[in-house]
């Protein structure tokens, strides 16, 4: 209960009980708790006019950085005698040093300036409004105010560097690149030879084919590399990434993510982003740096989510893709997405899969017994005869043991061109 309506119930009280009694005694008692109430109304706080201002030591960066975060605090109007401030953040980040909460006492036209140190997990934090109390001397009334000054604290996944990444899309885009584009042009791969025509380097007659025929010269061409189209899928589904005692299994499809997406970018490709959860986040594709950090902005609001629409991939509509491009779906796979996955390779697109090992990431949450090793060879099995049904349909499956990093484990099998890969036996 506030302070002044506890006195006010005080005073009413004893004047209602000595009026009833008759009693002098008991009106005399609530003299000074109305003495008290009367220098309280005099006392009270001015309305205050302040302006705040938010700022940030870095407001990107990795996961477990330390940021400081400062408030300018401008007193625009009377003095206040006691000012307390709180900022309201996140439940999930840290206050490593200093606090979110002040008591001060700010004259007319001073500025106080105050800071605290936070970090905190993958995620995007938004700052939107600090809660001030006005008190007197005596703290008898108090006025609140809810002040605006945004801010916005981006803490991005871990990003593992790739050096490249072979894939082989039907169709390229029109700029150089690095994947090969089945066409002949200027490139270092040979491709076929043709006619000569008027402009081709010496260097590049084919003189043994010239020596065959007669009526002309013939050149080498070689195989142009261009950039291509790829469609990044992130799975966010509650039932393929939470397991027991709700342990998540999302965060390394996040850093696989983060590392595909970057190197991708690096050779030039136009990536674009889907996270398939309890909705569909649809980061449109780009080039470059500026789309490397919308993808890291989509990637650190990423989170697992459950929905009945989406349960299973069959809202992954090829029309969000281009005709005949790579798309490269992160997931631990269920059973039923061997269906989508057959038909979006129907269609002539390039299906890569990149699959953080569910089995084994949960083996290690049980504790050991004959039960559990025998669930786990039976699952196992399942697993493996998906994977081997995706690779006989021409997909590409890699699986990730989350034991080691991505970049490790995954890294050099990427490097690998197609045919190679294809031509394993499984």
């Amino acid at each position: 209960m506030p302070r002044f309506l506890l006195l006010s119930t005080i005073v009413h009280g004893l004047l209602l009980a000595g009026l009833v009694t008759l009693r002098g005694e008991i009106l005399a008692l609530a003299i000074p708790f109305a003495l008290y109430l009367l220098i309280g109304f005099l006392d009270t706080p001015p309305t205050p006019s302040l302006k705040v201002s938010r700022s940030f030591s870095h407001d990107r960066v990795s996961p477990g950085t330390e940021v400081v975060i400062s408030l300018v605090i401008h007193n625009l109007g009377e003095e206040i005698d006691e000012l307390y401030l709180e900022d309201r953040i996140s439940s999930s980040l840290a206050v490593r040093l200093g606090s979110p909460r002040r008591m001060i006492r700010l004259r007319k036209g001073d500025m106080y300036t105050c800071s605290y140190t936070i970090t905190g997990p993958r995620g995007a934090y938004w700052f939107d409004t600090i809660q001030v109390e006005a008190a007197g001397r005596i703290n008898l009334f108090r006025r609140t105010q809810t002040l605006k000054a945004a801010g916005r604290l981006s803490v991005f996944p871990d990003v593992g560097r790739l050096k490249s990444i072979s894939i082989r899309p039907r169709r390229t885009r029109v700029y150089a690149g690095l994947i090969p584009a089945r066409v002949g042009g200027i490139g270092t791969d040979f491709f076929g030879v043709r006619e000569y025509q008027p402009g081709d380097a010496p260097r590049a007659i084919n003189w043994h084919a010239t020596a065959r025929h007669l009526t002309g010269l013939y050149s080498n061409e070689y195989q142009q590399e261009r950039v291509a189209d790829v469609g990044l899928v992130l799975d966010a589904r509650e039932r393929t990434s939470l397991f027991h005692g709700g342990a998540s299994i999302f965060e390394y499809s996040i850093r696989s993510a983060a590392a595909l997406a970057d190197a991708f970018l690096f050779q030039g490709n136009r990536v674009g982003l889907l996270v398939y959860g309890n909705y569909l986040s649809w980061t449109l594709p780009g080039y470059g740096k500026i789309q490397r950090e919308r993808i890291l902005q989509a990637l650190a609001s990423a989170r697992v989510g459950a929905s009945t629409v989406f349960a299973g991939l069959q809202h992954l509509s090829p029309r969000m893709f281009p005709p005949h491009s790579q798309i490269v779906l992160i997931s631990p796979l269920a059973d039923e997405d061997l269906g989508i996955l057959l038909q979006l390779r129907a269609r002539g697109y390039q299906i890569m899969v990149i699959s953080p090992d569910p089995v084994g990431f949960e083996r290690g949450l049980l504790s050991p017994s004959e039960s559990v090793d025998l669930a786990t060879s039976v699952v196992r099995m399942e697993r493996n005869l998906l994977i081997l049904r995706l690779k006989r349909a021409g997909i590409q499956v890699y699986e990730w043991n989350l034991l080691e990093s991505f970049d490790r484990a995954v890294g050099p099998l990427l490097m690998r061109p197609l045919g190679s890969l294809l031509a394993r036996p499984t």
